[in-house]
């Protein structure tokens, strides 16, 4: 299985004037293109994604809203352990209830998407912070578990913008 972590785009400032629960804040028009534009720099990377799946927050869930139509991935699943504050273990059990070979993309919030990595990776305190609309993908041979992923690549979202724009080689 491979997971790929992706943190939501650039989200509106809080103001409790606007969106009285922090739940509702949305991204901005720039955090909508930049979200966008990493989205097809990860269908770039990585064509075969089966499975999205993200926090309940709408800066989050609009994002995996977009990847959903860039990866072409009809049914984006709603994880109430994504959520800020969420387990990073109860992500784990989910992840491990789905086929082995699927890549699946999570889409959460920082420091928890960080912590999560660093768990997956190294089980030991650690972590790995994703800037907005950056991903990395981690790699299991089989279960999910703590300190057994393969760290595969890393990506700000300025390459995967940049991934975006790139022409196919022919």
């Amino acid at each position: 299985m491979r997971v790929i972590l992706f943190r939501h785009g650039p989200a509106e400032v809080r103001d409790p004037s606007r969106w009285p629960e922090d739940t509702e804040r949305p991204l901005t028009r720039r955090g909508e293109k930049r979200s966008r534009r990493a989205a097809l720099g990860l269908r770039r990377i990585e064509p075969g994604v089966a499975r999205l799946v993200t926090s309940p927050l709408e800066r989050a869930a609009r994002t995996a809203r977009i990847l959903s139509r860039a990866l072409k991935i009809e049914r984006v699943e709603t994880l109430d352990a994504l959520a800020p504050g969420g387990s990073p273990r109860k992500v784990i059990e989910a992840l491990n209830r789905y086929p082995r070979l699927d890549t699946v993309v999570a889409v959460g919030h920082e420091p928890d998407l960080g912590v999560l990595a660093g768990l997956l990776l190294f089980n030991n305190g650690a972590s790995l912070p994703l800037e907005k609309a950056g991903a990395c993908s981690i790699a299991f041979e089989s279960t999910v578990r703590p300190g057994a992923g393969t760290l595969e690549w890393v990506a700000p979202p300025r390459l995967l913008c940049r991934m975006s724009r790139k022409r196919a080689s022919r």
